[in-house]
């Protein structure tokens, strides 16, 4: 029996007893096997051999075994993600990074059986034996590291593996997306870190970056890099999304670009849009080449129901970047945990060969994670 046989089974026998679990109360259920039919009907497994990867994607702590094991079912192996608020700055943003990597570091810990810290490829190749996840650690900001270069390597040590140089507004490293009338790019310390990074096997991650400072970094940075969770500016132009420029300089230097599933990046479509996705996916495979593309969700795995509850928590969590005119953040057809299924679906639905489409779902990011991680 293959893992995702087991791991069907093991959900089909077990998720009864959860299915009435929330994260916020009347805001968010846990996934279920029939959420997959909001595309229409249950869609079809991926290969059972394929590797399944998210370059970044949510496993929050509050997440129950259940939920996990419909994010196993649906084929996922690894996931990268976001230790903690990105947004803080000096001592508050070293503070949480700490306490965002322990908290972590618990949770995965108190659940075994589902998780494997990663920290280089040969653990997804552990947990994908084991019927477990992978989870790779991201911060999304290098304000943790301050101006202390130093401390790249003891987050290393910890475990972090990939760090963005900037989050939405300027700081020492470089220039955010939203620093509005700000066009400038890397700084030396960003370049010295940069440096530092390239050096310890840490993977730079540009999203959230202005253009000038996403150029500079993939000039500058000796291995490649990756934006995890952005989208084509060229089909639906938005502050988060990259050019074709910088696709297609990151493609060249080796890097990937993570497509992600956040609805106000993808259209303003806000019914019948699943075909958005997949536009921005079909781009992005034209202009960097199909070696160089990946799903790089930034979703919550729960299944989200619109309510004034859910849209209080995501204030509580985003603060003035929530807008009400750009809610729902969600695809309904990629809302929830077996988004993967029809993201397989999708690409085999536009065309792409089987060896295509497991290279955008998981080879192409396991390939970077090889070469820069180890």
């Amino acid at each position: 029996m293959d893992r995702r046989t087991f791991v069907r089974s093991t959900v089909t026998s077990g998720f009864a007893l959860h299915a009435g679990m929330s994260g916020v109360a009347g805001s968010v259920v846990a996934g279920t096997s029939a959420q997959a039919g909001t595309a229409g009907g249950p869609p079809s497994s991926p290969d059972p051999s394929a590797l399944i990867m998210d370059a970044m994607g949510e496993l929050r702590p509050i997440y129950e075994p259940a939920l996990v094991r419909e994010m196993l079912a649906s084929g996922m192996d690894a996931i990268t993600v976001t230790l903690c608020d990105p947004k803080p700055v000096g001592a508050e943003a070293l503070e949480l990074a700490v306490d965002g990597l322990l908290e972590y570091d618990r949770y995965l810990a108190a659940h075994p059986d589902l998780f494997v810290k990663a920290t280089s490829v040969a653990h997804v190749d552990e947990a994908r034996a084991a019927g477990r996840m992978a989870v790779f650690y991201l911060y999304q900001n290098s304000e943790q590291f301050g101006g202390d270069l130093d401390r790249v390597e003891m987050f290393h040590r910890l475990g972090v593996r990939s760090s963005q140089i900037t989050y939405n507004e300027r700081n020492r490293a470089g220039v955010g997306c939203r620093a509005e009338g700000d066009d400038g790019g890397l700084t030396d310390f960003g370049r010295a870190l940069v440096e530092r990074m390239n050096a310890l096997g840490m993977l730079v991650d540009l999203s959230h970056a202005n253009m000038p400072t996403m150029a500079d970094t993939i000039a500058h940075s000796a291995a490649p890099v990756i934006i995890s969770h952005t989208a084509c500016d060229a089909v639906y132009p938005h502050l988060r999304n990259t050019t074709d420029a910088n696709l297609r300089a990151l493609a060249e230097r080796g890097g990937v670009a993570g497509i992600c599933q956040l609805r106000p990046f993808l259209t303003h479509e806000k019914a019948d849009n699943l075909h958005a996705y997949f536009d921005h996916l079909d781009h992005a495979v034209q202009v960097c080449g199909v070696e160089h593309v990946c799903v790089g969700s930034d979703r919550d795995h729960r299944v989200i129901v619109m309510t004034p509850e859910y849209e209080a928590e995501l204030r509580a969590e985003e603060g003035s970047q929530v807008t009400s005119s750009e809610l729902p953040y969600f695809i309904d057809e990629l809302n929830g945990p077996r988004r993967m299924e029809v993201v397989w679906d999708g690409l085999v639905g536009r065309g792409y060969s089987e060896d295509q489409v497991e290279r955008i779902m998981g080879r192409n990011l396991y390939r970077l994670y090889a070469e820069v991680m180890g």
